[in-house]
C-alpha cells in the first residue's frame, strides 16, 4: 500500500512538472517545430544567355545557352530584361583585354533595362512591373531574366523609350561626366573630339548645345561622310571635319567666329588624337577615354612646352565605382529626362535577342560601319 502511493505521489509531481510554465514553454515549441514545413525558396525562370566560358574572339567564344533557374533570396529582385546594347567594353571584356573582367564562366553584357518580375520578401520600394537599370552597371545583361540584390537596381520612369534607357548609363554619362569633370566651361566656349559619330561623341554635342558651349568635330574619311557630317550638324555640331580635311599646317582659320577649345576629347589614339591636340589653344587639356585605333598618342616636345597642354584620361567604371552612387543616378534621371523630351537621341539599331551573332557582327564592325546594337528580349 505505502508502495502504491510513493508511485501515485511521483506520477502527480511528473504531472505538475509537465504544465509548468517552462515545459509548457518545452512542449509549445516541440508542437511548432512539428507542424513547421519546410521552406521552398522562390527562384526565377529559365534564363536564355549569352555564356563565354574562355575569352577570345566574341563571335568565336559566346553561344546562347539556357541557364537554370536561381533563388530569389529575400534581398534579391528578379527582372526580366527588356534590352540591352553591345559596346565596345562588352567586346573587350570578352576578347580579355577591359582592365576588369567578370570570373568564368560569364554571361557578357554590361548595362540594360528590364522590367522586376519577381521581389524577395524583405525587398521594399520595387513592385512587379517597375521599369530598372543596373546602376552602377553590372555585369550579366545578355540574358533573360537577371537576379541581383535590390541595391544593384535603379527605378525609373517607364515613359522612357526603351532603346534610351538601355543605354544611358554607360556612353551618355561618360559624356555628360567629361564636359564638367575636366575645364571650367562657360557659354560660348568650345571643344574637340575625335571620333564625333560615336554615340558618346553625339551625346558630347547635344549635352555642350544645351549649356551653349560650341563644338569642332572630327570623322573619318569613309563612304557616306558627307552625310556623318550634316547629321552631327542637325543634332548641333559646329564644325564637322574629316581627317584628311585637317591636313593643314594651321587650323585656327578653320575655326570661323569661335573660340579655340580649351577642352579635348579623343577615342581614337593615333592621328586622330594629334588633331585634336592641333585645335587645343594654349594651356587646353585632351581626355582620353577610348582608343578605337588601336595606336598610341604621340605629342609634340612643343604642345607641352609652347602650348602647355595637359593629357589626362577617364574611365567611367573608377568615376562610378569611387562612392558615386547617388550622384551617378541623379545624372541618369537627368539625362533620361532629356531623352523623354527629345533633347538627348542618338543613332540606334534595335536587333532582336535572337539575332544576337548578326547583331555582335555589326557591333565588331565586321560590316562596316553600323549605328549601336541594341538587343530586344
Amino acid at each position: 500500500m505505502a508502495t502504491a502511493r510513493i508511485v501515485s505521489l511521483k506520477a502527480l509531481v511528473r504531472g505538475v512538472l509537465a504544465w509548468s510554465p517552462q515545459s509548457q514553454f518545452l512542449l509549445r515549441s516541440r508542437t511548432l517545430t512539428s507542424t513547421v514545413r519546410p521552406y521552398s525558396a522562390a527562384t526565377s525562370p529559365p534564363s536564355k544567355a549569352v555564356v563565354y566560358d574562355q575569352h577570345g574572339s566574341p563571335d568565336i567564344v559566346t553561344r546562347v545557352t539556357e541557364l537554370p533557374p536561381v533563388e530569389i533570396k529575400e534581398n534579391d529582385v528578379c527582372v526580366r530584361m527588356l534590352a540591352a546594347p553591345i559596346n565596345p567594353s562588352d567586346i573587350n571584356r570578352i576578347e580579355g583585354v577591359y582592365p576588369v573582367r567578370p570570373p568564368m564562366p560569364a554571361v557578357g553584357g554590361y548595362e540594360g533595362v528590364g522590367e522586376v518580375h519577381t521581389v524577395g520578401s524583405a525587398v521594399k520600394g520595387l513592385s512587379t512591373g517597375d521599369w530598372v537599370i543596373p546602376s552602377p552597371p553590372s555585369s550579366g545583361t545578355w540574358q533573360t531574366y537577371v537576379v541581383k540584390e535590390q541595391t544593384v537596381w535603379h527605378k525609373i520612369d517607364k515613359s522612357t523609350p526603351m532603346e534610351y534607357a538601355a543605354t544611358v548609363t554607360v556612353n551618355p554619362l561618360t559624356a555628360l561626366r567629361m564636359l564638367e569633370d575636366f575645364v571650367t566651361l562657360k557659354p560660348g566656349d568650345t571643344i574637340v573630339q575625335n571620333g564625333a559619330t560615336s554615340m558618346v561623341g553625339q551625346c558630347v554635342i547635344q549635352l555642350a548645345r544645351l549649356r551653349g558651349i560650341h563644338s569642332v568635330n572630327i570623322i573619318r574619311d569613309r563612304a557616306g561622310s558627307d552625310e556623318a557630317k550634316e547629321n552631327l550638324k542637325k543634332l548641333g555640331a559646329d564644325e564637322v571635319y574629316t581627317e584628311s580635311q585637317l591636313e593643314v599646317k594651321n587650323v585656327r582659320g578653320l575655326l570661323g567666329n569661335i573660340s579655340e577649345p580649351a577642352l579635348g576629347f579623343n577615342c581614337v589614339g593615333g592621328n586622330a588624337a594629334s588633331l585634336v591636340l592641333k585645335f587645343l589653344k594654349q594651356g587646353g587639356t585632351m581626355v582620353t577615354y577610348g582608343g578605337m585605333s588601336k595606336r598610341p598618342i604621340t605629342v609634340s616636345t612643343s604642345s607641352f612646352i609652347f602650348k602647355e597642354l595637359a593629357l589626362t584620361g577617364f574611365w567611367l567604371q573608377r568615376w562610378m565605382s569611387s562612392d558615386k552612387a547617388e550622384e551617378c543616378r541623379s545624372m541618369i534621371n537627368y539625362l533620361l529626362g532629356l531623352c523623354r523630351d527629345g533633347k538627348l537621341k542618338y543613332e540606334l539599331e534595335v536587333a532582336p535577342f535572337d539575332d544576337f551573332h548578326s547583331a555582335l557582327e555589326k557591333a565588331m564592325g565586321k560590316r562596316g560601319s553600323q549605328p549601336k546594337q541594341v538587343l530586344k528580349f
